[in-house]
C-alpha cells in the first residue's frame, strides 16, 4: 500500500532548466542594453559553464561574471544584469503540465506529499510558493534542512520518519538517475524516473518505471494499492 509519495523540485515538478535558459539570457541582454560591450551567445555560455562549475544556485554569478569577463564589478551593469534575470526568471517559472492535477488527485487519494531537494532553503520556498504549491506538500525538506545532497538518503530516510512509513510505502519522483534514484534505493524506496524533465539524455534510469506525464503517477499508485 502506498501511502506517500517523494517528490524532486527541479525539473521534476517545475520547467528549472527551461527557467535558467530565459533568465541567463534575459541578464545578458540587460547589461548589453545598460552599454556593457559583450558578445550575446559568448556571455551566456559563459555565464553557463559558471553556473555548471559553481553551482546552479550561486547568488553571486553575475559579480563572477563580470569579474572574469571585464576585471571588475561595474554594479551599474551588474543591475541591470540581475533586474532583468529576476524579471525573466518569474515569467519563465512553470510548472510541467499536469502537476497540479496530479498533485490534487493524490491528496484526494490521502496520499502524503513530499519535497526533497538540494535546493537552498530560500530558493526553493520561493520558487514553490510562486507556483501556489506550498498548499500540496505535507513536508518540504531541502538542503539546508537536511545538510547533505543526494544520492545521501539521509533527506528521504527523514521522510520516512515524519510521515511513519516503511520503504515499501514510499515512491520517489525525481529526474536525476545518479541522485535522485540512487539515493532512495539505498533504503528500498521504489522509484518513478521523470523522463519529461530529464536534461541529460538518460538511456537507462535505473529507476522502477519511467514516466513522460507526471499523471502516469497516479495510475501507478493505484495499480500498486489494488493488489
Amino acid at each position: 500500500m502506498i501511502k506517500a509519495v517523494i517528490f524532486d523540485l527541479d525539473n521534476t515538478l517545475l520547467d528549472f532548466k527551461k527557467m535558467k535558459q530565459h533568465a541567463i539570457l534575459a541578464a545578458v541582454d540587460g547589461m548589453i542594453e545598460a552599454g556593457l560591450q559583450l558578445d550575446q551567445k559568448k556571455a551566456y555560455d559563459q555565464i553557463m559553464e559558471l553556473y555548471e562549475t559553481s553551482g546552479w544556485e550561486n547568488q553571486e554569478i553575475f559579480n563572477d561574471f563580470l569579474n572574469k569577463s571585464t576585471g571588475e564589478v561595474d554594479h551599474k551593469y551588474l543591475a541591470a544584469g540581475i533586474v532583468s534575470y529576476r524579471r525573466a526568471r518569474d515569467a519563465a517559472l512553470t510548472l510541467y503540465p499536469g502537476v497540479k492535477k496530479t498533485l490534487i488527485t493524490l491528496a484526494k487519494m490521502s496520499i502524503k506529499l513530499a519535497i526533497v531537494s538540494d535546493a537552498p532553503r530560500r530558493e526553493a520556498w520561493l520558487r514553490i510558493c510562486y507556483l501556489n504549491l506550498h498548499h500540496f506538500f505535507d513536508l518540504v525538506l531541502t538542503f539546508d534542512d537536511v545538510g547533505e545532497r543526494k544520492p545521501s538518503p539521509k533527506g528521504f530516510k527523514m521522510v520516512l520518519e515524519k510521515f511513519n512509513c516503511s520503504e515499501e510505502e514510499v515512491l520517489m519522483v525525481g529526474d536525476w538517475p545518479e541522485r535522485d534514484m540512487e539515493g532512495a534505493h539505498q533504503l528500498g524506496i521504489r522509484t518513478i524516473f521523470a523522463r519529461y524533465g530529464d536534461t541529460f539524455g538518460t538511456v537507462e534510469s535505473g529507476a522502477n518505471w519511467d514516466v513522460e506525464d507526471i499523471f502516469e503517477i497516479v495510475g501507478i499508485i493505484k495499480s500498486l494499492n489494488e493488489t
